[in-house]
């Protein structure tokens, strides 16, 4: 650490390193490039000869089609088509659509366009025991390798079968980022003690996790020195703004938080369980009803998901002048097949798509619709046992102290009474355990299903501590990530939250979708380079070596969040 020096003039941007993860892609580079490198965060090892086999899919699964199921997605379906009918262009005329039969039926009639002699093979055989990013998707699918995405749903994706182990995800993103670094942004390994990085995280963080994670950074990679920032913080910084109301639609997940002045109100955070990614399989099922001339399309499939993936970004949208049916293309390019374009026609469906995170019925579709939203857990529902100030450990060496003191009193014949204040801590920490399972029904419909986004904001917002706090947030709501990149969308979740706001807040709200033109997909990752880089951002690194004699205690003493 020696050759790291702490004052702000030393400090240069090309030598900080800006990490922020997510479900589906992994975005890395330095604080002084315009755009960081994106790769698909996903890794895939070779099995051994008669081990477990493990893949994890691109898209979230869909859950079993029942016909209760699909009635449940019809009525929506027809529920938010009538909505669309009934409202007007920008010219003032009523919309109109192309009724789904029509569209069936042109598409019924689309042939392939196939490119002879274009076949190309599984890159299997060319590829080591380790791939990693984009290279994932040119596996075949029923081969040798097991397929690993470190994160799923906004958390690390731990489960119990092969590389699920918390030591097995750390390891693959110690391999993923490890590669990047080394290819991508050529940063030998034994220069990495010259480097700085930062780690963006997500808004509602497990503590033991923010622990594995600096050993990773400063012990694995061997970076010189890094600190922690949470994504919505750091959303505020790249925006440009002092506070906000930070809705994040990533691929599989949806985190909504109040920002003010750097410090993200845990109150007011929440985690939801869909994404970009559930409003692909939404309008896939869409397309499936209008006869998508593509029959042979499996979601489980890598690629065919990046397929349908690509085809939500390029013909979702909430653009009501877009009235009647549409005609795409698109190309299919599978191994050991030949190349084929395809046309076909889509109506309203590419509405209905992206609106399903307000209708959360249709996510009925992946299960999401009902999984119990994520809120912040206090540090007395997350222990940790190296944590000295953790409630867990006062409430344990407060009892042990007392019995201790009550042995000593029976030894001495005196009977006496004492208070012990710890005791406290346990009532407390079980009221607070309620407090938050009550607060967590505010994102359930009555039927049990969660409240789309537009009540989603207004229920965090309206968790603020107090009234002016509460105007200012509904002021400036600041979308980012990238699974709500639609045409309109903006416009359309303004409408929606203006309605459901009190009418005391209702003179002025403001929805920020793309700040300073700005991908909004790269503005966590744009605002943690910024951040890195200020003058005050000297006292946040934290060194390997403070880590190694401190441990959590520095962390908490450091980490720009409210512990």
């Amino acid at each position: 650490m020696s050759n790291l020096k702490d004052t702000p003039e030393h400090i240069q941007a090309q030598n900080i390193i800006v990490i922020h993860p997510g479900s589906h892609y992994l975005r890395i580079g330095r604080a002084s490039d315009v755009d960081p490198v994106r790769i698909l965060h996903a890794i895939a090892r070779r099995r051994k000869p008669g081990g477990d086999v493990h893949r994890d899919y691109v898209l979230p699964r869909v859950a079993e089609k029942t016909p209760e199921l699909l009635q449940e997605l019809e009525d929506c379906r027809l529920q938010i088509t009538h909505t669309l009918l009934s409202c007007v262009q920008s010219n003032g005329q009523r919309r109109y659509a192309t009724p789904p039969q029509q569209i069936a039926a042109y598409n019924k009639r689309s042939q392939p366009e196939v490119v002879p002699n274009s076949a190309r093979e599984w890159q299997d055989a060319s590829l080591g025991d380790v791939v990693i990013g984009e290279e994932v998707l040119q596996l075949n699918p029923n081969g040798a390798y097991n397929v690993h995405f470190p994160f799923r749903r906004g958390e690390l994706n731990l489960h119990d079968g092969v590389g699920g182990s918390l030591f097995g995800v750390m390891s693959d993103l110690q391999a993923i980022w490890g590669h990047v670094l080394q290819t991508r942004l050529h940063i030998a390994p034994k220069k990495m003690g010259q480097y700085r990085a930062v780690l963006v995280i997500p808004d509602i963080y497990n503590r033991a996790h923010l622990c594995e994670f600096m050993t990773l950074l400063l012990k694995q990679l061997g970076f010189g020195c890094c600190f922690l920032v949470q994504d919505h913080v750091a959303a505020t910084f790249g925006a440009g703004l002092g506070y906000a109301c930070v809705v994040d639609v990533g691929d599989q997940k949806t985190s909504v938080s109040c920002v003010e002045d750097g410090i993200s109100h845990p109150n007011t955070r929440v985690r939801f369980d869909y994404g970009g990614g559930d409003v692909t399989q939404v309008l896939f099922w869409l397309l499936q009803k209008c006869a998508f001339p593509y029959r042979e399309c499996e979601e489980s499939n890598p690629q065919d998901a990046i397929l349908l993936r690509r085809l939500k970004e390029e013909v979702g949208h909430v653009n009501l002048d877009v009235c009647g049916s549409v005609e795409k293309a698109f190309t299919v390019h599978q191994p050991r097949m030949p190349r084929s374009n395809y046309t076909f026609q889509v109506g309203d469906e590419a509405m209905v798509a992206p609106l399903s995170i307000f209708h959360t019925e249709l996510l009925v579709l992946t299960g999401a619709n009902k999984s119990p939203p994520k809120t912040q857990k206090s540090c007395s529902l997350q222990p940790h046992p190296e944590d000295c100030f953790d409630a867990e450990y006062l409430r344990e060496t407060g009892r042990r102290n007392k019995e201790n003191l009550e042995q000593s009193v029976m030894d001495s014949g005196a009977m006496a009474t004492t208070e012990n204040p710890e005791d406290d801590l346990v009532v407390d920490g079980l009221e607070q355990e309620k407090e938050t399972k009550n607060n967590d029904r505010d994102y359930f419909l009555p039927g049990g299903q969660l409240v789309g986004l537009d009540q989603a904001i207004v229920q965090s917002i309206e968790r603020c501590p107090n009234d002016e706090l509460k105007r200012k947030m509904y002021g400036c709501i600041l979308i980012v990530g990238g699974g709500m990149k639609f045409a309109g969308i903006g416009s359309w979740l303004q409408n929606q939250v203006a309605r459901k706001i009190p009418a005391m807040y209702r003179s002025e709200h403001s929805i920020v979708s793309s700040p300073k033109d700005m991908d909004p997909e790269i503005t966590s990752w744009k605002g943690a380079a910024v951040m890195s880089c200020l003058e005050s951002a000297v006292e946040l690194w934290l060194t390997e070596s403070e880590w190694s004699r401190y441990g959590l205690r520095i962390l908490r003493e450091k980490a720009v969040f409210m512990w």
